[in-house]
C-alpha cells in the first residue's frame, strides 16, 4: 500500500526515494536555521514541529497525531484511542539524566504518534534533549543497525540494552554539522531506504 501523498506518486519505491530526498533537505535546513534550538526539548510539541517541517511537502498528515492503529511485526504501538493521553504523560516524564532521557525516548517510540516518519523525527528529538540536558548528542554512525533495532524492540520490557548502545555513541560535538548529517543519513539507513548522503543535497 502506498501512502497518499502530495507528490502524486503511486509507487512505493519511488515514494520512499522522494520522501528521503525531500525530508533530508528539510532536515539540513532545520539544523542550519537554528530553529531546533528554539523548540522545547523533550516536549511532544517539539517532536510535532520537527515532523511537520520534515514532511509537510510530502504528506497532509505531517505533524498530525495519527488516528489509525499501527504495528511493526508482532509489536503493536499505542492505541490511537489513548494516544493523546499517552503523549501528555510522556511530556511530564523527567529528563535530567541519561537514563531518564532514554526512558522517555522509549516511551515515545511506543507511542509512535505519526502515521509515518516517527523514527527519523524522534532521533532528531532525542538529540535535542541530550544537547539541552547533558551537552551531548549521539553519533549515529557508531550505532550498529541490527543491535539498535533489536534493542528497541526489546526496550518496552528491558531498556538496559538500548541505554548501553546509545551511551557508547555519545559525543560532545553538539554543534557539529557533520555529526548531525550522520544522524540524518543513518535515519534512512535504519529505515532500509537507499541512502542519499545529506552533504550532497
Amino acid at each position: 500500500m502506498v501512502l497518499e501523498n502530495k507528490l502524486g506518486i503511486d509507487n512505493a519505491v519511488d515514494l520512499a526515494r522522494e520522501e528521503e530526498r525531500i525530508s533530508k533537505k528539510k532536515a539540513v535546513a532545520l539544523f542550519e536555521s537554528g530553529a531546533l534550538d528554539q523548540l522545547k526539548a523533550g516536549k511532544f510539541s517539539a517532536l510535532q514541529a520537527i515532523h511537520k517541517y520534515l514532511f509537510e511537502d510530502i504528506y497532509d498528515f505531517a505533524g498530525a497525531i495519527r488516528t489509525v492503529n499501527l504495528a511493526k511485526g508482532n509489536f503493536r504501538f499505542a492505541s490511537a484511542m489513548y494516544l493523546e493521553a499517552a503523549l501528555a504523560q510522556i511530556d511530564k516524564m523527567p529528563q535530567s539524566s541519561f537514563d531518564a532521557i532514554i526512558e522517555k525516548y522509549v516511551e515515545m517510540n511506543i507511542a509512535h504518534p505519526f502515521r509515518e516518519g516517527n523514527g527519523r523525527s524522534m532521533r532528531i528529538w532525542l538529540d535535542l534533549i541530550l544537547k539541552k540536558e547533558l551537552g551531548q548528542v549521539i553519533d549515529w554512525s557508531k550505532v550498529n543497525k541490527e543491535a539498535y533495532l533489536m534493542a528497541m524492540e526489546r526496550s518496552p520490557i528491558q531498556d538496559m540494552e538500548i541505554k548501553y548502545i546509545l551511551k557508547a555513541a555519545l559525543t560532545d560535538k553538539v554543534d557539529s554539522r557533520e555529526i548531525y548529517m550522520k544522524g540524518i543519513d543513518h535515519s534512512y539507513y535504519y529505515e532500509g531506504y537507499t541512502i542519499f548522503k545529506a552533504e550532497e543535497l
